[in-house]
């Protein structure tokens, strides 16, 4: 998982959210598709190095932007429910759907990627103080936040564009906006998205290194990203190695090849580590269990099932993309099989 983690799943998303960032940001400067490629290397540069700098720096930047995308969402959709102009009409009518198994299936994609990231602290769970009191609240609490989030906007919505309008648009938040307010209410969604991006690919750069850094306090990783910063008191080396590889992604991909590759590669881990909770009850009965799952043995399973049907739907629809990925996991194999052997060292001083 580690190693998928580094080559896919957090680089994946850390590269993903950075050539979005390219994206928005030609809409206030004409940049061309060489200059959006340097403002998405240059934004994970710079987080990198924030998040080198100190913990309590990446927790503050991570703080700021969460309030200012929820305050710029809550100005949105005030607009949206009170406003007096006539709703948008559509300039065609919504095709008949064909939706089968396999096509709702790969639908799923571009909404998981809208959650992606849930998992993410866990990662930090050992800077917790009380994690087993915290974790499970913060995780319930989040997401019911976010789901609350995302159902009142949507509706909100609706509100300006009926959903055969909204059918015609990809940027439906700032096309809501422009009808209400102008090209100035679209550049202020855009410059909200701007935001939310941004504090997107901190949380990431800030968990995501979390991962190789335990990766090496457990033998299985260079011994040296498991050593934490003297000054700074981070591991440095491994968020370093993430953002240059994050770095190197962005570089080569575009935004659907990206999230398409995180997502299949993701919930391929999401659920085999749902189903390691049924193995471990089987083979360590007698472990201490801080954490419960709820509608145990249904809910695992039916998790597993549903992550399984997410990751084959993937593979058929996006058959590069996803091989990419299993291929890049895969590799991890037969290097984890020769570290165990050959590399295995001393567990680095705290």
């Amino acid at each position: 998982y580690g190693w998928a983690a580094l080559l896919v799943i957090e680089a994946g998303s850390i590269a993903t959210l950075a050539v979005a960032f390219g994206i928005y940001s030609a809409t206030f400067f004409p940049l061309s598709s060489l200059a959006q490629k340097f403002i998405s290397v240059s934004v994970i540069a710079i987080l990198t190095l924030v998040n080198i700098a100190g913990v309590r720096k990446g927790a503050a930047v991570q703080t700021a932007f969460m309030i200012a995308k929820l305050s710029g969402l809550a100005i949105i959709m005030g607009f949206a429910f009170f406003h007096t102009a006539a709703p948008v009409t559509a300039t065609a009518p919504l095709p008949t759907p064909h939706t089968s198994f396999a096509s709702f299936g790969v639908a799923l994609i571009g909404v998981l990627w809208a959650y992606q990231g849930w998992h993410m602290l866990s990662y930090a769970a050992g800077e917790v103080r009380d994690p087993s009191r915290v974790l499970p609240r913060s995780y319930f609490l989040g997401t019911m936040i976010i789901i609350g989030v995302y159902l009142v906007a949507n509706f909100a919505y609706l509100q300006v564009l009926p959903l055969p309008a909204m059918a015609d648009h990809q940027r439906v938040a700032a096309e809501a906006m422009s009808a209400l307010t102008g090209p100035r209410g679209a550049a202020f969604v855009s410059a909200l998205i701007l935001c939310s991006i941004f504090g997107s690919l901190n949380g990431n750069v800030l968990g995501g290194a979390r991962v190789y850094f335990a990766m090496a306090r457990d033998g299985v990783f260079f011994e040296s990203v498991g050593r934490v910063h003297p000054r700074y008191e981070t591991p440095a080396l491994a968020i370093l190695i993430q953002g240059v590889w994050s770095a190197v992604l962005a570089s080569s991909g575009s935004f659907k090849q990206l999230y398409t590759y995180v997502i299949f590669t993701g919930w391929l881990f999401y659920g085999a580590a749902v189903l390691a909770v049924i193995v471990m009850r089987r083979k360590e009965p007698s472990l201490v269990r801080p954490y419960h799952v709820w509608g145990y043995p249904i809910l695992p399973v039916a998790f597993a099932l549903v992550a399984l049907v997410i990751v084959v739907t993937t593979l058929v629809a996006s058959p590069v993309e996803s091989g990419i990925g299993l291929g890049l996991v895969l590799a991890g194999v037969p290097i984890y099989l020769a570290w165990r052997r050959f590399g295995r060292r001393s567990l680095p001083e705290s």
